[in-house]
């Protein structure tokens, strides 16, 4: 083309048709089509001899884009094939020139595929690295989803076909973390090979300089956090080439899980301190291979804020070879030189401490977990871009747990005694309760990685008590109790163990489920083996180590406790022996007796009883009640028990008043009675659930005899109200010995319907009398009661036949007694009474 811009787009055409489109000129400012006329000369002459040509030109021309009503219809046709090729030709320049990158950086984006095959370092430099990388690079279409993108994108890296590089430094920015610089390297040249499936071998030593450190502190912490899914590079680099974005990986490779293989915690050479030697292995999935000088790092524990960390011990680990696909060893020391005041002091609004916390996560099981920053005071060797790299990221480490199941391996209780609840209490109190106390006895295994000193210094604790899997009731230990510890050392390769003894006094057991106390104790009575008790208790130990005092809480504890049943026959041996009977107030219908009796503990327990009352029974009907106050039961005879006792046969009904009548009755006449006592619902205040289970078991016991009296014949009547009897036969009397049971009141008769008879049947003589006379404490003789003979009969002649001697004889008397407000009809059988006959 040779004109300038103002020339016409059209000018007139010589014959030939192929010299027409090089010799047009034409301006932006000419019309499309013009005449000729108008159209300048270029010698500006315009009749000069070619203008017959120009004029032939121009005709032809003319005739061309107007032509005869013959052509015109070939003419828009070939008008269409012109403005199509050139509207193509518009497409093609936009889709070179701007579509076609785009979409061809969309292939290499999608397509590329890098796999490293070996990434070691060479060594560490004081700014930064020098590292081996060696990776191949291929790009796959078939990668890429967009079907125009993959034909569009072969085609061009098929015609590109290779890509090469001279050495350039490529830095690298992070386009999502406001385009921090993360680094540098200088890479040497390359040829990449681009067409699809081609593969490139790289195998280079690049080097490469870390950039902001808050930048690579930033990616760093969100890694560890595993909040970090995916990360885009832009790299950029003095090529001629465009930048772009570079996707490093599709997924960010997780920390790697590592194993702790050794642990063992020891007190430190400086007194007050400890040292832990640990050794990890993790196995290295990457084709990564380098060597990691010795570090040193600093342990953190979380605090009381989520962002609070406490510094507790100095760690330093080995010199750590990593080879690629294999197993990593690193091992490390650590030494803790004294427990933060932070650590071990309660947070706000809570009980716990951070330690506690942490301790309590891992006897659950589940990893605690440590964090672990490199130190602000690293080794001479280590380069500062390295210690100020590390100590600016914290990565948090779990660590296993350790379930503590099974680490006290046993829990008993001995020289059990129980004491009973206060009445006076109110509901919720702990002397509300009954409680125990004992001697608590454990044996607690101590991992073999605990190789320091430790002593046990108090013990408490909260303990369910089971009996058949059943829980019966809760043991609570809120108060420390002084306990000491006995280190046994392992024998034949087991664990060393610790043998705890601990002294718990008054510790409140809840009965929760009588149902199940019920059972316990119809084991215990009438059962011939020992009844076990389990404990599942969380126990909470202080403990006394080179870094002070620790307080271990809610460690698990499982036991039992093996309760004696009560020896066979034992409950006869628990019968009363009346000592001293007193009245202390009377009614018409009631009497309050104090008693102090001696009573027989066949049971190796003890217990304390502030107030307790039962129910007294007979035939099934209550006729009283029993109380006792600061009571101490010890072991084998229990002397002198004060005891206070309500009769009021009443509670029983009318049956209850005659069945108390006849139980008088039969006592003073010395018979066999029977007395049965049994708890009931308010036998203990404030225990109904411990009520509920006492009261479906009764004892019943033979009445305690009255005692022999100074004087007696041993075995002479010692259980009959009428000891012996002298009758006169001049004055038809007869005087009694009476003996009381009695030792502080004294009981009138009021009226006497007595009759005497032998062997026997026969009647001897009848006594009527209606005038009270007294029968004071312990023995004393009637006044002299008339007789009334049976003359003539076997009776009176066996009497006549005694005279000056003795004969045995029987008597059956209804009685009228008072005794204060209180009266009574009573009975009266005895017999071989000891009879004296005088004149």
């Amino acid at each position: 083309m040779s004109g300038n811009e103002t020339s016409p787009l059209l000018r007139a055409a010589t014959d030939d048709e192929d010299s027409l489109h090089n010799q047009v000129d034409a301006t932006e400012s000419s019309p499309l089509l013009s005449s000729n006329t108008a159209t300048p000369r270029y010698d500006g002459d315009q009749d000069g001899p070619d203008r017959a040509e120009r004029s032939s030109i121009t005709t032809r021309l003319r005739n061309l884009l107007s032509p005869s009503s013959s052509e015109k219809k070939s003419m828009r046709w070939a008008s269409g094939v012109a403005i199509a090729l050139l509207s193509g030709a518009i497409i093609a320049i936009v889709i070179l020139a701007f579509i076609l990158p785009d979409m061809v950086q969309e292939y290499a984006q999608q397509a590329a595929v890098i796999e490293p095959t070996n990434l070691s370092l060479d060594s560490i430099t004081p700014t930064g690295v020098r590292a081996r990388i060696q990776a191949n690079f291929h790009l796959d279409g078939s990668r890429v989803e967009n079907e125009h993108v993959r034909r569009l994108g072969k085609a061009a890296t098929w015609v590109a076909h290779q890509l090469g590089t001279e050495e350039t430094e490529v830095v690298v920015y992070l386009p999502e973390y406001d385009n921090v610089l993360l680094g540098s390297a200088v890479i040497p040249p390359l040829v990449i090979n681009l067409r699809d499936g081609d593969t490139t071998k790289f195998d280079f030593v690049a080097e490469i300089k870390p950039g902001n450190l808050d930048g690579v502190r930033t990616i760093a912490n969100e890694w560890l956090d595993g909040r970090l899914k995916s990360l885009r590079l832009q790299g950029k680099a003095d090529l001629s080439l465009r930048s772009g974005l570079i996707p490093l990986a599709n997924k960010i490779p997780a920390v790697p899980k590592y194993n702790i293989t050794r642990l063992n915690v020891a007190d430190g050479p400086i007194n007050g301190s400890m040292v832990a030697d640990v050794s990890l292995s993790a196995f290295n999935t990457y084709p990564v291979q380098l060597d990691i000088p010795e570090l040193a790092f600093d342990i953190l524990l979380p605090g009381c804020a989520p962002d609070d960390l406490i510094l507790v011990a100095d760690a330093v680990t080995s010199e750590v070879r990593v080879e690629p696909q294999s197993e990593v060893h690193v091992d490390a020391t650590g030494v803790i030189r004294e427990l933060p005041e932070s650590l071990t002091s309660a947070c706000p609004d809570s009980s716990s401490s951070p330690l506690d916390m942490l301790l309590k996560s891992f006897m659950d099981g589940d990893p605690a977990t440590l964090f672990v920053r490199g130190s602000k005071r690293p080794d001479a060797d280590t380069p500062k871009w390295v210690a100020e790299l590390l100590s600016s990221v914290t990565l948090p480490v779990p660590f296993p747990g350790r379930s503590l199941d099974g680490l006290i391996r046993n829990f008993s209780l001995t020289d059990v005694h129980f004491t009973m609840p206060d009445p006076f209490a109110e509901p919720g109190d702990p002397d509300a309760d009954p409680k125990v106390s004992g001697t608590i006895l454990v044996t607690a295994g101590v991992p073999s990685q605990m190789n320091f000193g430790i002593n046990v210094t108090n013990v408490r604790a909260r303990a369910d008590v089971l009996y058949k899997t059943q829980k019966m009731g809760e043991l609570n230990l809120r108060e420390w109790q002084h306990a000491n510890s006995t280190r046994v050392e392992s024998k034949n390769g087991d664990e060393a163990t610790l043998r705890i003894e601990s002294r718990i006094e008054d510790a409140p057991l809840n009965v929760t489920d009588s149902d199940v106390f019920s059972d316990v104790l119809q084991a215990l009575l009438f059962g011939d083996k020992a009844v076990k008790l389990d404990i599942d208790a969380a126990v909470d130990i202080e403990v006394v180590t080179g870094l002070g005092t620790l307080v271990v809480k809610d460690v698990p504890a499982q036991g039992k406790i093996p309760v004696k049943p009560l020896p066979k026959g034992s409950l006869g041996s628990i019968a009363p022996k009346v000592n001293t009977l007193k009245v202390l107030d009377t009614t018409p219908n009631t009497m309050t007796l104090q008693a102090i009796v001696n009573v027989t503990n066949p049971t190796s327990y003890t217990a304390h009883i502030p107030y307790a009352n039962i129910h007294i029974l007979h035939n099934d009907t209550t006729i009283g009640d029993v109380s006792v106050e600061n009571l101490d039961v010890v072991n084998e005879v229990n002397d002198h028990v004060v005891i206070t006792a309500t009769w009021n046969p009443s509670m029983g009904g009318e049956k209850g008043q005659q069945i108390g009548r006849d139980l008088i009755s039969q006592y003073l006449s010395g018979y066999n009675t029977t007395l049965t006592v049994k708890a009931h619902r308010k036998s203990i205040p404030g225990q109904p659930v411990l009520c509920e289970a006492l009261s479906r078991f009764n004892a019943t016991f033979s009445t305690p005899r009255l005692g022999g009296l100074p004087g007696d014949e041993p075995g002479e009547g010692e259980s009959h109200f009428i000891r012996d009897a002298t009758f006169h036969l001049l004055s038809s009397t007869a005087t009694f010995t009476l003996v009381s049971p009695l030792e502080h009141n004294t009981v009138y008769l009021d009226f006497v319907n007595a009759t005497a008879l032998y062997n026997h049947s026969e009647p001897v003589g009848r006594i009527l009398y209606d005038l009270p006379f007294a029968a004071p404490p312990g023995r004393s003789r009637t006044p002299r009661l008339p007789v009334n003979w049976s003359v003539g009969s076997v009776g009176y002649d066996a009497v006549l036949g005694a005279l000056g001697g003795k004969l045995r004889l029987d008597a059956f008397a209804h009685i009228n007694v008072r005794l204060g407000n209180w009266r009574e009809s009573l009975w009266y059988r005895g017999r071989g009474i000891g009879a004296s006959v005088k004149l």
